[in-house]
């Protein structure tokens, strides 16, 4: 018997010992990037400045920071150019961009310096250009324009984008990344969104990013973007009430919709939304957040993270 309390005791004397022994650690990812800010940043703490963020090619990935300036933005900002907003050039450690890291980064980076909010800028050259789309998609709440250049992607989840002016370059000659890449990324989005140019270089091959930074029209076009809001309209109420009844989903998730003459209600199992008007046929409830909602002709699709389809039952 006392032998078997020992052990016990012992086992416990372990357990506490090894409990004492954990220690609370992180792990942190570095990103290293350039900054340039524009003259005149420092003389008004008030004034808020349209912020670019410049994504490199695979040749300029690494841990040597200078490599970044070889082309784009930062090599410019060398070469004395001076831009009317702040460039961030960040670098990539190895083969392509994380979308989720560079999220941060700009989390950051809204915290640390006088950034626009309205008027935050993407644009990236080839395994940049793959960023741009990659990294504008996943978080379009973001940015007030987007101008990939030689680059592509997934077409998935390009609906997202239906609200962003973008301004894509190629050149029809490029012998790395071809030009079907930006044709197909492009093509998808028109059928979206209407605000989305394309510019081709005839002769160009893989380097169509030189002409399109040397280019002041360009930011001309670029600052005249920002960051897209809903603005409610005046929908007449007949409108308004054939949209009142029951909808469903395919997870059997079931929401009422109710007039008020003006906007409409939403009425779900976990909470309640009131929607705005953007047309009569589109509604929002957070004027700086594109998640919208559609009515259609057998219901309506609910944009969020993904498209959601609910079909009227009476």
């Amino acid at each position: 018997m006392i032998k078997h309390l020992f052990l016990i005791s012992t086992l416990l004397l372990v357990q506490l010992l090894v409990k004492a022994q954990q220690t609370a650690e992180k792990f942190v990812v570095e990103t290293k990037y350039l900054l340039s800010l524009p003259d005149g940043y420092k003389d008004d703490t008030t004034k808020r400045w349209p912020l670019v963020i410049f994504l490199h090619g695979s040749g300029e990935s690494g841990t040597d920071l200078n490599k970044v300036k070889a082309h784009g933005l930062p090599k410019l900002v060398e070469a004395g150019k001076k831009f009317p907003f702040i460039v961030v050039s960040p670098q990539s450690s190895g083969f392509g961009w994380q979308p989720d890291i560079l999220y941060q980064m700009l989390r950051d980076i809204k915290k640390k310096y006088l950034v626009d909010d309205d008027r935050i800028y993407l644009t990236g050259l080839s395994m940049g250009g793959y960023g741009t789309w990659a990294l504008a998609q996943k978080h379009p709440e973001e940015f007030a324009a987007i101008i990939p250049i030689c680059g592509g992607g997934d077409t998935t989840d390009l609906w997202r984008l239906r609200y962003m002016p973008t301004w894509n370059f190629h050149g029809a000659k490029d012998n790395v990344v071809s030009i079907k890449q930006s044709e197909t990324m492009v093509n998808t989005l028109k059928q979206y969104n209407k605000n989305v140019k394309f510019t081709i270089y005839p002769e160009a091959t893989h380097d169509s990013w030189t002409q399109t930074y040397n280019n002041d029209s360009l930011y001309t076009w670029m600052l005249a973007q920002s960051k897209h809001r809903f603005k409610t309209v005046e929908v007449p109420a007949k409108v308004l009430n054939s949209y009142a009844g029951t909808y469903v989903n395919k997870s059997k998730d079931t929401v009422q919709v109710t007039s008020t003459g003006t906007q409409l209600k939403v009425a779900a199992s976990r909470n309640n939304l009131v929607l705005n008007p953007a047309s009569p046929t589109v509604f929002y409830w957070m004027p700086n957040v594109p998640i919208d909602v559609e009515f259609v002709k057998d219901g309506f699709i609910l944009r969020v993270d993904r498209r959601d389809k609910y079909t009227k039952i009476k």
